[in-house]
């Protein structure tokens, strides 16, 4: 019988709590899905825990459900950080090539990264993940594989992505008070894309727009490699408080507007909708009406979008344009939206190696996080082995390093 490796993937998300298991078994490319669970989130806020004791509270209840439906104990989970907190930097490391022969050994690309580390963070930020973006040797740049190659000295280019550090140990403690050990937090718009881009997309030149509750989360790629990332202040909640506002009604009552008579333009005649309150009661409203409440704020989404993609001169030069995942992806016509607003071809994502998962656009970062598992997970699982991020080594993290460079 062949081993088989159990990976969870925990996402904490504005809105909701979602947890994904799943088996990996020796020798096969597939991925078997044993549980996927989600609970009503509390205790965090635009992304970021500010209450551990509650999100403890509903990740034990997660853990309970999965208990019931596998019989199985789980005690150590993938999981994700977010947050308007989060930002990215860019950054130049020197170092001399060490060895006599003057070849690029492993060593010297791990003290080059370090060396593009060595700057200053404004008080409680701190590196979350380090992504070089080229090598060069002697003044010649543009290399990505640089093992091996003669030189005298070494530089890199690196995209740095960093927090705010309270925020990510409120994480760390809401998870580990849930008894569960951490093998490794994963930026949450990393981990979506992980899940529903392609390699090929990022080589041509890619966005991923992940629409959460709380925030929006973009990541850009080209040629590879990570070159810019966003995490945008508004988020699909803005659209239910905007829908409470305009049809003056309750927020429970205007989140299933959104979500069952939602539309981002409206195409057609109009006509009215009725939809029954929380308090019994029967709210009338217009197709047109609505469109006209959600458009713009959709439109004010991809237009923090297209300020990013200015920001590093990409606006209108994405060959493989942008893909939409996120629970607010889930309206109508958004894709065309988008298409309208950036004048980039959009598309939504699909999460890839997960079958009955495809179109669950809310799990695209509990797949991505499993993904991460599966590329770390040795067959058998990890039975103890988690770590503490604040308490990882210098090895650990050249490793993280490496593991990021990898195409």
């Amino acid at each position: 019988m062949p081993k088989q490796s159990i990976i969870a993937g925990l996402d904490i998300g504005t809105s909701s709590i979602k947890i994904l298991i799943v088996a990996k078994k020796e020798g096969e490319p597939y991925l078997e899905v044993l549980s996927q669970s989600k609970e009503p989130s509390f205790g965090v806020r635009k992304g970021v825990v500010i209450d551990t004791e509650k999100v403890s509270q509903v990740i034990r209840s997660l853990l309970g459900k999965v208990k019931t439906e596998t019989g199985q104990k789980l005690d150590s989970v993938y999981t994700n950080i977010s947050g308007s907190h989060i930002f990215s930097t860019s950054s130049h490391g020197t170092v001399a090539i060490s060895r006599a022969d003057q070849k690029v050994s492993e060593e010297d690309v791990a003290r080059v990264i370090q060396a593009a580390q060595t700057f200053s963070l404004p008080l409680n930020k701190e590196i979350l993940e380090v992504f070089p973006k080229e090598f060069i040797i002697d003044g010649e740049g543009g290399i990505k594989k640089v093992v091996g190659m003669q030189g005298v000295r070494l530089e890199t280019e690196v995209l740095i992505l960093a927090g705010f550090s309270p925020y990510k140990n409120n994480l760390m403690q809401a998870v580990l008070d849930s008894d569960l050990q951490i093998l490794d937090i994963v930026l949450s718009p990393l981990a979506s894309c992980a899940a529903v881009l392609s390699q090929k997309q990022k080589e041509s030149g890619v966005g991923l727009l992940d629409i959460g509750a709380g925030t929006s989360e973009l990541a850009v790629f080209e040629e590879g490699d990570l070159i810019h990332l966003a995490v945008l202040p508004v988020g699909s909640a803005n659209i239910t408080h905007d829908i409470a506002i305009g049809l003056k009604t309750d927020i429970d009552t205007a989140e299933r507007i959104k979500i069952e008579r939602g539309c981002c333009i409206f195409e057609g005649k109009d006509k009215k909708e009725k939809i029954e309150t929380e308090e019994g009661e029967h709210l009338v409203f217009s197709q047109k009406m609505l469109a006209k409440i959600i458009e713009p704020r959709v439109s004010e989404i991809f237009g923090e979008v297209k300020k990013e993609l200015k920001k590093i001169a990409k606006y209108e030069l994405l060959p493989a344009g942008l893909v939409l995942t996120g629970g607010g992806a889930k309206l109508p016509k958004i894709a065309e939206l988008a298409k309208k607003e950036l004048k980039l071809s959009c598309r939504i994502g699909k999460s890839s190696n997960f079958l009955g998962l495809e179109d669950e656009l809310i799990f695209a970062t509990a797949c991505g996080l499993v993904l991460r598992g599966v590329d770390l997970a040795p067959v058998g699982g990890w039975k103890g082995k988690g770590f503490s991020m604040l308490g990882e080594g210098i090895g650990a993290k050249i490793k993280k390093i490496f593991r990021n460079f990898i195409p």
